[in-house]
């Protein structure tokens, strides 16, 4: 096996076994929505939005065991406020003629070096949710 097997099924088994099952305790839910890309199923708390793991982005590196990318995906072809349109916030993945969804990547790191920081880790998933989910709040309504 080659550190890219590897990394993927390390990454896998830390995301099912740890971070999904203790975000299910923290009211999140099976995500209704799939992600254009990321073919696991994803999470939501409420159905305005949802978050996705990446787990093939920087498998072949040598510390590839010790992080993940979570996504952030706002899956409605409606328009968003400027304010939250951009790097620091939300971007767009195109998927067909004129649709999109916005999207916003961070970089879960649960582990340095010898030392496991899953509760770290995941506090900063739970509290960045939290941040981009109130961003978005007031769309809320325009959801049908």
């Amino acid at each position: 096996m080659n550190i890219t097997e590897a990394n993927k099924i390390f990454r896998k088994s830390i995301i099912k076994g740890f971070f999904e099952e203790e975000l299910i305790k923290l009211d999140f839910k099976k995500s209704n929505v799939k992600h254009p890309i990321i073919s696991d199923d994803g999470l939501m708390k409420s159905n305005l939005l949802h978050v996705f793991f990446d787990v093939e982005t920087g498998l072949d590196y040598p510390d590839g065991d010790e992080w993940f990318i979570a996504e952030f995906l706002f899956p409605y072809t409606i328009s968003i406020p400027d304010a939250i349109k951009g790097t620091d916030y939300f971007t767009t993945i195109g998927i067909e003629e004129g649709k999109n969804f916005w999207h916003h990547r961070e970089l879960i790191r649960y582990k340095y070096g010898k030392s496991k920081k899953l509760a770290d880790a995941l506090d900063f998933l739970n509290t960045k949710f939290n941040e981009l989910h109130i961003l978005v709040e007031p769309l809320e309504k325009d959801i049908k």
